[in-house]
């Protein structure tokens, strides 16, 4: 067992995962409101209902694949991606009784009112990363395109727990991104971490027993790959219209995008919803 302290200490992603493995995962409080609602109707309560609550909180969506992928029957073979197959799988019984809504994002950081800022738009950004995911596959026929959505709002989950646990490193890793904005994330990370968030993320992924689909959709060495390249797309499309629609690098986006969905750029503007000036 791995303390908080000795993690934050030691600097490295053996400590900080096992300091995870124990860990309680916290969510946000609107979650939390939601999902208790939810539980009061039981009876009429169906995986659809829960599905719609949990895939607007990233670190919900991380706690129930976590919890599906490590209580699997036997008889279940292949891997939980989908957030309404794993509830499905699991009950709606064990989803209310296994799953905790607590700790509160806002409880665990309320002294610590920046990095929660950061961090709630770190998760409004991923679940827009989901939502064009999402639609991209749409888009492309892609039959399992809640599994992209899964992909593209997790694809920073490392980084969400770290500014959850290790607050003062990660505010200090975004001022000195701020103050040079020529700093290289990893490079930054490991001298403020130790280690590169993407490392730490790979080993989460195995330890909580993620589906390797995940680490393949979000590995950018597999661009290539159409679907890897829709979650990349998206990911990146959110991070760059996170504050308007005028952002210096919106223009390529939606030439990229374009080229995956065989579109035109005006097409994708209508897709991803940029409003008409």
């Amino acid at each position: 067992m791995v303390t908080l302290t000795e993690a934050r200490a030691n600097r490295t992603v053996k400590d900080w995962v096992a300091f995870f493995k124990a860990a309680e995962i916290p969510v946000l409080r609107q979650t939390a409101r939601e999902i208790a609602q939810l539980q009061a109707r039981e009876d009429e309560t169906g995986a659809r209902d829960i599905t719609r609550v949990v895939i607007n909180d990233p670190l919900m969506m991380f706690k129930v694949l976590a919890y599906a992928n490590n209580h699997r029957s036997r008889h279940q073979l292949q891997d939980l991606v989908q957030v309404e197959q794993a509830i499905i799988m699991m009950g709606t019984g064990t989803f209310f009784a296994q799953i905790p809504t607590v700790p509160h994002v806002e409880d665990v950081l309320h002294e610590h009112m920046s990095a929660l800022i950061d961090l709630l738009k770190l998760m409004i950004r991923a679940h827009r990363a989901g939502y064009f995911s999402a639609e991209f596959a749409s888009h492309l026929m892609d039959l399992h395109a809640e599994e992209v959505r899964v992909a593209a709002s997790l694809h920073d989950f490392a980084e969400m727990l770290m500014w959850c646990f290790n607050p003062d490193a990660m505010g200090e890793i975004s001022q000195r991104q701020d103050a040079d904005k020529t700093l290289r994330s990893r490079v930054v990370q490991q001298e403020v971490l130790g280690f590169r968030l993407l490392e730490l993320q790979a080993e989460l992924v195995q330890v909580f027993n993620l589906p390797p689909l995940l680490s393949d959709l979000m590995d950018e060495a597999r661009a290539d790959l159409p679907r890897v390249r829709n979650v990349q797309l998206a990911v990146n499309l959110a991070r760059h219209s996170a504050d308007g629609w005028d952002n210096a690098a919106l223009p390529d986006d939606y030439k990229d995008i374009a080229e995956l969905l065989h579109v035109d750029v005006e097409r994708v503007k209508h897709i991803v919803g940029v409003p008409q000036h």
